[in-house]
Order: C-alpha cells, then structure tokens, then sequence
C-alpha cells in the first residue's frame, strides 16, 4: 500500500560546556494509542500516557466545543468506562466533575489513562445543524474493517495545562485501510502510523479517515491536494469526482494568489449510506489544512461534484479566516469554556461570499447566477432577525436566542462582504476590493498573530476607508437593516421584474404536489387539492402514480432527480408520462405547460458603472 511521506527536518542542538556534552531536558509530551483492530461494539479504546505531573490532582478533559462548530456539542458524552492508573497498574480515583471532564487523584503516580469511545454517525437522528446531533463533519464513525472517521477531538483528550505540548499518536489498523490525513506518517509500516504535533490543538485540527484506499493526489501552484473518498456500495470514487475537486481549486487558487502558502491540503468525503443508520449531517468543516465533508451517497455524480464544489470552496477559504486572520478567543480556544469572537460576520459571511464571487471571477458561473445567489441570501436574511447587531449574535452564538440565528452567518454574513467590497471598489476606482484588505490582515497577523476583537475594526478602517468604518459600525455593531439596494446601484446593478416557471411539481417552495407511497416506494400526485397548469394540461389527476417520463422510471430512489431536471423542462416541449389510475398503466403524450409566476431579479442595468461592475466581478 502506497503511502505519502513528507520529509521532516529535526534539528539538532549540541552545547559544549568545556569538555563535557550537555543533553537538554526532553521535552515533554502526550502519548496516545488508538487500535482500530480491536472494536467492542461500535467502540474502540484509547490509552493516554500522560507527561510527568507534579500536582496531587489533575483533570482530563474530551472539549465540548472546537473550532468551527460553533455550538456546545459535549463529546464527553461518547466516552464511556474512563480508568486512570499508576506504574504498578492499580487503579487511581477519577471523579467526573462534568459532562466533558473527570479529575483524578493523586496524579503523581499516573501512569495511563484508558476510555472506550462511541462513534456518533449511527446514533443520528436530525440533520446535526440546530439539533442536539452533533454535525456528522465533526463526528466520528467506527466500522470495524470498513472505515473510522477519526475526528481527533471525539477521541483524544487533553490535562489542565498540557494543552500547549507535544502530542505523540499511534493508530494500530488492519493493513487494508488507509488513513488520509495531512498529518505526516513517520512510520513506514502499513499496520501502524504515527504522527508527532506540537500542541493539542494540531491534533484536534487534523483528522484522518481510515478507509479501503480510494484516493487521488494532484498539485496546484505549489499546494500538494489529497482527495479520499468513503462510498461504502462503490457508488462514487475519487477519480469520478476528481474533475469537480480539481476544476474548483484551481480556480480557487488563482483567485486567491499568494494569499494561500499552504504546501499540502486534504478533502476527506464521507459518503452516507441512507438505507441504514448512518451519517445525517451534511457538509462540511474547515481545519487548516484539510476539510472533512459528509454527503448522501445516493446522490448523482453531477450533482454530487456540484456540492463539492459549492461546500468545499467553502471550507478552503477557511484557509484565509479564521485560520489566518483570527482574534485571540480562537487563538487560545478554550474548548471546555469557549469564548467567542464577534466576528463570525468575517470568519463565515466573507468566507461564503468569497466562495460564490471566486465562481464568477473565475468563469464557473455567469454574472446573472452570482446575482441570484445574492438576492437568494438577501431573501433567505430577512427570515432571520434583522436588527441583530451581528457582533453581538457572534459573540453570544453559543446560547440562545443568538444560536438561532446563527444560520444568518451564511446569508448576511456574505452580504456584508459584498457590501464592504463594494465600498472599497468604488471607493479605489476599482484597483482594490475585500479581497485585498484579507491579504493586507492577513500579513499583519497570520496564524500565529491574533488580533484583539474589539480593535479589529479600527484596524481594517486603517487599511481600507472612513466608509467601510461608518458601515461596519452602522450595520455590522449596530441594529439597521442593511439597504442592498444601494450598494448593488454603486456597481449598476438594480431591480427588475420578470416572469419566472414554477416548478410543475411544486404548488410553493415548501408544498409538493406529489408525494411517495411508503409501502410501494412509488411517486403519488397527491389529492384533494387544485393542480397547476402542467398536471392539468396533461390529464394527471390527484391520486395517480407517476411511474416514468419520457421513458425513464422514477421512484423514491431518484425523486430528487425528477425535481432537478424538471427544471430544465421548457413550454411546448414534448412529454411523454407513464401513469397507473386506478390499477391501470397508460401513458399520456402531451406538451410541457408551465404556471408563470412574477419574481423580482437584479440585473446590469447603468452602462456609466460597467467599468467598475467588471473590477468587482473580474478584478
């Protein structure tokens, strides 16, 4: 089995003190031993060898926050029969104090820490997002001889104090599966890695997928790409999905520039099985130098690399902010008493914005879908409350009624990077946007350089405009809606009416026509309420089961596919739909006639801004 090594370089100190060679003191470090050879139902074991501890007690923690989720998840809870002993192997008193913490006494004799750990993927019942599931990205899976998703917080914990060291991990696994991660494996074996961090927190950054080798690699500027990919019944590979991944950070890339110098990134896709209990939460979460991603495996591959595209763009903005522009809170996280920054506007809204404006930088959609990605956020915001002083919803995100809004970060969060790119274009003639004040933040921090929350808008005012500081305190620390319509007018952008199809299977966003018949697994028309103008033109009554179109059968398994390519249905085409009407197969041939319906849309429109309209979209 292939494996990547990176090249590592030690140095090595020698101090010569007349004629005698003085050793530093080693340093200290955590061991950690996971075997993945050995699971008990669903669980495996994890072995802690602490460092030297010098206090009568010390208190082990497993986070009940990390990075990126942004809500109190409490992996403590999958831990289950934590022992603590000392060198002769007698059992030390541990006491949980809480949800996520047990202290053990008379630590000075500890010699290891042992715990079995429960996976979260098959216990899932929600979606992850605003439920008490925790989001299956940051989750875990254990499926012995199959596949581990090691999302190294769910396992591995840390000792007051002992955040900052070295942490030594061993993972034991059968030799048929590979762990893809950006770790760097120091052990030639195919039966045991190990990977040496300096700190807690790079630990907790990386996971790795353990998984039948299913991998492509390829470079971009520099930047070494691993893409692993799960699909437990074969559906998918990495090499069908590699075009999508590869197109997407490429563009990424040469919208970025020299902003991003990472050498090595990797995208972990976990694929869900959903005939079976099984991951629920879809998306994904960003690390510093990976991204694990979880999606429905029934999904098509078009689709599927669509997603990817979307999400994973997403996620390896990231690399930008938090990672490299980020307060102190997220610097020194506090993963058991997390204090957040307010300015989730930044980390997520300019992350997303960035990934749909890197798409029509770079060619992947035109100017009009970027539009209507816009307006769709504008429209989503304004189910959400408005006059919530986003710095104050961000530092507060963890506890309600701020968690439920916390959504809005991907809506007006991205809104408030256009607007602030917008300002700072037409405020420099075009020459500079957003994205240059992130590469400008970006080189007076980096990761290791936190800024403190509340100078961070003086800061970026310092760099940028008085405007961009009147709007960041007016709409951003204050309570006033944003008006969107005047910064889409500074570009030539304005409002105008047309008439848009519905879809003929949908009476609104949230009402179907149809439904699936759970015993069959067929596609009903559903009775008792009015049709529209498709059903009806072709003679489809309230009560039919729709077995194909145009020849091709539909079901449960591919009813998302229907609604998709529906979509791409024209007036007057011809159709063909298989029916059963009372027990009765027929088939109707007929024309596609679809309900009209007037939608606001936002278009170039002020020829005297084209100029500065393309620095936005193109500069």
């Amino acid at each position: 089995m292939k494996k990547i090594i990176l090249s590592a370089l030690i140095a090595l100190s020698v101090f010569n003190f007349k004629a005698t060679a003085q050793k530093s003191a080693p340093a200290e470090e955590v061991k950690v031993a996971i075997d993945l050879n050995q699971v008990k139902d669903d669980k495996v074991m994890v072995v802690i060898t602490p460092p030297k501890i010098s206090t009568n007690d010390i208190v082990f923690h497993i986070p009940k926050t990390v990075p990126g989720t942004y809500s109190a998840d409490n992996y403590g809870k999958l831990i289950d029969d934590l022992k603590a002993f000392d060198k002769v192997g007698k059992e030390l008193t541990t006491t949980k104090t809480d949800d996520n913490s047990w202290k053990i006494s008379n630590a000075k004799t500890l010699s290891k820490v042992t715990y079995w750990v429960n996976d979260t993927y098959d216990s899932e019942k929600g979606s992850g997002f605003g439920k008490e599931d925790i989001f299956s990205p940051a989750g875990s899976n254990i499926e012995a001889g199959k596949n581990f998703m090691l999302n190294n917080h769910c396992f591995v914990g840390y000792f007051d104090g002992k955040k900052e060291i070295k942490y030594n991990l061993t993972v034991q696994h059968p030799a048929s599966l590979y762990g893809a991660t950006s770790m760097v494996d120091t052990n030639k074996s195919n039966v045991v890695d190990n990977f040496v961090v300096s700190r807690y927190f790079d630990l907790v950054d990386n996971p790795i997928m353990y998984s039948k080798p299913d991998y492509e690699t390829f470079t971009v500027d520099g930047m070494e790409i691993l893409f692993s990919v799960y699909s437990p019944n074969g559906v998918h590979t990495a090499k069908s999905l590699l075009p999508y991944l590869e197109k997407t950070m490429r563009a990424q890339k040469a919208f970025l520039g020299s902003i991003n110098t990472n050498k090595r990134y990797t995208v972990l896709l976990y694929l869900s099985d959903m005939q079976k209990s099984d991951a629920k939460g879809f998306g994904a979460l960003e690390h510093h130098t990976s991204t694990t991603v979880c999606f429905p495996e029934l999904m098509e591959t078009e689709e599927l690399g669509e997603q990817i595209k979307d999400v994973v763009s997403h996620e390896f903005f990231h690399t930008v902010t938090p990672l490299s522009i980020h307060s102190k809170e997220i610097q020194y996280f506090d993963y058991n008493d997390p204090k957040m920054s307010k300015h989730l506007w930044m980390y997520e809204g300019v992350t997303e914005y960035f990934a749909n404006l890197f798409q029509v930088n770079q060619g992947l959609i035109d100017a009009n879908e970027f539009y209507q990605r816009m307006v769709g956020k504008i429209k989503n915001s304004a189910l959400m409350n408005d006059t919530l002083p986003f710095t104050e919803m961000s530092a507060n995100v963890l506890v309600k009624p701020y968690k439920d809004q916390y959504l809005n970060v991907y809506e007006k969060g991205a809104l408030i990077g256009m607007c602030i790119d917008i300002i700072i274009r037409e405020k420099s003639n075009g020459e500079r946007g957003v994205l240059d004040l992130m590469k400008k933040l970006s080189k007076e921090y980096g990761p290791n350089k936190p800024f403190n929350d509340d100078e961070l808008f003086d800061k970026i005012t310092a760099l940028t405009y008085p405007e961009v500081g009147e709007f960041l305190t007016t709409y951003v620390a204050g309570k006033t809606p944003i008006p969107y319509d005047v910064y889409f007018a500074k570009v030539g952008v304005n409002k105008t009416k047309v008439l848009v199809p519905v879809n003929p299977f949908m009476k609104d966003p949230s009402t179907p026509f149809i439904t699936i018949n759970p015993n069959t697994k067929e596609i009903v028309v559903i009775p008792g309420s009015g049709l529209n103008d498709f059903m009806n033109t072709l003679g489809i009554k309230g009560g039919d089961v729709i077995l194909a179109f145009n020849n091709k059968p539909y079901g449960l398994d591919n009813i998302y596919d229907l609604i998709m390519e529906s979509q791409n249905w024209k007036n007057d085409d011809a159709i063909s739909v298989k029916i059963k009407r009372d027990g009765k197969e027929q088939i109707i041939n007929g024309k596609v006639k679809l309900s009209m319906q007037e939608e606001e849309e936002y278009n170039m429109s002020d020829p005297s801004k084209e100029k500065l309209n393309t620095a936005w979209l193109k500069g």
